[in-house]
């Protein structure tokens, strides 16, 4: 009854308000009064789910599990059942979303009915629906769920209830999972950061100060709380790599379409010159393995136009294109050449380093390319069209446009990216294409050239480098996302492997003297480490354009050693130069 009155509303009404109430009215409703719990005022919010006494032991137990693979398992084999798995994610996400508010939808009734039939299946045929067999699976607000709307942060969008499902939300429910929650984003969407007019701000979950980052910053959200295990985010220029990075999980950035997009709503829709990737992201490695797995084994490009004909490989994936992964030569980059990176990421690539080294790989310095053109021609892309995108969606019912994230921003205020820039010629356009394609050919080149340089005599088999040049930062205080939107430009698949937390007592600020500029400057200002205290920090992993199954392979190595590493105990005391030499600094 609450849908069909948001529909009605959204056909007559022009207060964005109202509309915005409505869908909020809405989402509160499906959120059961006996899962509700007090509010809480710690920054630090993990522990709740196992201290707030809405969650069983069991359900603690199953939510607690990181490991898709486990999971998978004790549902194949009726360890636990379906029902028991999905309610349990159901009220740990309801927790998730009190604690952060991450979420958009909630569809918990639908979700119980579909886990009672698979539980029946398989007690009936003794075998599983598909690999995902009763998963419950989070979806961003882009993807489309046949009943209901996809507003993704606009209200104008209120009320325009789906037909179909997305492609990816088809073959998700083919293979077995559970759809049950969608999950905020920014408006607009080209934010690092969580916020818009409709659901409000999301915040995280290790630091309720700090931004969960975006635009998937619900996603981060909740699988940092473990509302959930493994979700379906979107990727255009860090868009789920960034939120992975600042939330301590897992993130995924396939090439242009080898996972299939189609049928979820955007922004800048149409823009293709550089493509939305759907953005798998995880409390686990095996989570984007076996996503990615399941989805390219479905071949969704019988679903997709735009998807590749290119089936999982197995080959790719036991690396014998890469010497079976028994002895890789690795790529660092300890920065940009734009913004220096903070002594906890620095540190984080550090810990990377000596695990992949003591693991019996090699590392060899990688330094930057031209990425300053590569992140203006991004820009130059995404703003073609003057903003005419963001005007079409919010003039329809009066929403004003969000220019800053500072929660006590003028409204007047508009940061650097947000300002008007004149909307390019169809011609000049196909110059930035140009000049994109040109350094496309000049950094593949750079990249195989490596093979001089390795002990392999193949280039090098993956990157290491910065996710971002900071960890979480305080709300409205992103920067340039230039360290994982050039991936995209490039689009070369991309991933996020979580790897330590900002410590004070190791992570000082250290004396700078010598800048990229004024940008850098600035940065360097904002960096306290008692601000970032335990925010967590990752490492960004990046392999050749459709190297998706070698960079999944390679992400389970790298992960493994720095576990390893853990386990010994000499990851913890690593500070930003104690082992090997300091990263370049800017020139005089």
């Amino acid at each position: 009854m609450l849908r069909s009155r948001i529909a009605r509303t959204a056909m007559s009404s022009t207060k964005w308000q109202e509309l915005a109430k409505l869908k909020r009215n809405q989402l509160q409703a499906a959120i059961p009064k006996e899962w509700t719990i007090s509010p809480r005022f710690e920054l630090n919010v993990l522990g709740v789910p196992s201290e707030c006494g809405v969650l069983t032991p069991k359900e603690l137990e199953i939510t607690n599990e990181s490991d898709v693979s486990v999971l998978l398992h004790n549902l194949a084999t009726s360890k636990w059942s379906s029902v028991e798995v999905t309610k349990a994610f159901c009220k740990r996400a309801t927790i998730a979303h009190q604690m952060t508010n991450c979420l958009t939808d909630a569809f918990f009734d639908t979700a119980m009915k579909r886990a009672a039939e698979l539980d029946d299946y398989l007690q009936r045929n003794g075998e599983v629906v598909g690999p995902l067999h009763g998963l419950p699976i989070s979806l961003k607000d882009q993807y489309r769920v046949k009943g209901l709307d996809t507003p993704m942060g606009y209200a104008s969008w209120i009320g325009d209830v789906a037909e179909d499902d997305a492609t990816v939300v088809q073959i998700l429910r083919e293979a077995g999972a559970i759809l049950y929650v969608r999950t905020n984003v920014p408006q607009t969407l080209m934010w690092t950061e969580t916020h818009n007019n409709v659901y409000g701000r999301t915040v995280n979950p290790h630091n309720r100060a700090l931004t969960p980052g975006g635009s998937t910053g619900g996603e981060g959200a909740l699988l940092a709380m473990h509302g959930s295990v493994l979700g379906i985010g979107t990727d255009i220029g860090g868009s789920s790599r960034v939120p992975a990075h600042f939330c301590g999980i897992y993130g995924f950035k396939p090439s242009y379409h080898r996972l299939p997009f189609f049928g979820a709503v955007n922004s800048l829709d149409g823009q293709e010159s550089i493509a939305t990737a759907v953005g798998p992201m995880s409390t686990s490695m095996s989570g984007l393995t076996i996503l990615t797995k399941t989805v390219l084994e479905s071949k969704p490009w019988r679903k997709d136009p735009l998807a590749l004909r290119m089936p999982w490989s197995s080959d790719a994936y036991a690396l014998n294109e890469h010497g079976g992964g028994k002895h890789l030569c690795f790529g660092i980059m300890w920065n940009d050449g734009t913004l220096t990176p903070h002594p906890p990421v620095i540190r984080a690539l550090k810990i990377a380093k000596k695990a992949v080294e003591e693991a019996g790989h090699t590392v060899i310095v990688w330094s930057p390319y031209r990425h300053a053109e590569l992140a203006n021609i991004t820009r130059a892309i995404w703003t073609a069209d003057g903003g005419a995108d963001y005007r079409a969606a919010l003039l329809t019912v009066g929403e004003p446009l969000i220019n800053s994230m500072k929660p006590d921003a003028d409204p007047h205020e508009v940061v650097a990216h947000r300002k008007h820039r004149e909307p390019l010629t169809v011609y000049d356009l196909w110059q930035v294409h140009k000049q994109k394609r040109q350094l496309r050919k000049e950094y593949m080149d750079l990249w195989n050239s490596t093979a001089s340089k390795t002990e392999t005599g193949r280039p090098i088999d993956a990157l290491i480098c910065p996710p971002a040049p900071y960890a979480a930062v305080p709300h409205g205080q992103t920067r340039s996302a230039g360290y994982t939107m050039v991936w995209n430009a490039l689009d070369y698949p991309a991933l996020i492997v979580p790897v330590t937390k900002v410590d004070p007592s190791v992570d000082v600020v250290e004396p700078q003297e010598r800048f990229f500029g004024q940008g850098d400057e600035t940065l360097y200002k904002i960096y306290d480490p008692e601000v970032f205290k335990d925010a967590p920090v990752g490492v960004q992993l990046v392999t050749q354009k459709q190297e998706e199954e070698a960079l999944l392979a390679i992400g389970k190595v790298v992960d493994d050693a720095v576990r390893k590493l853990y386990s010994t105990g000499r990851a913890i005391a690593t500070t930003p130069h104690s082992h090997g030499p300091a990263p370049p600094r800017p020139a005089l």
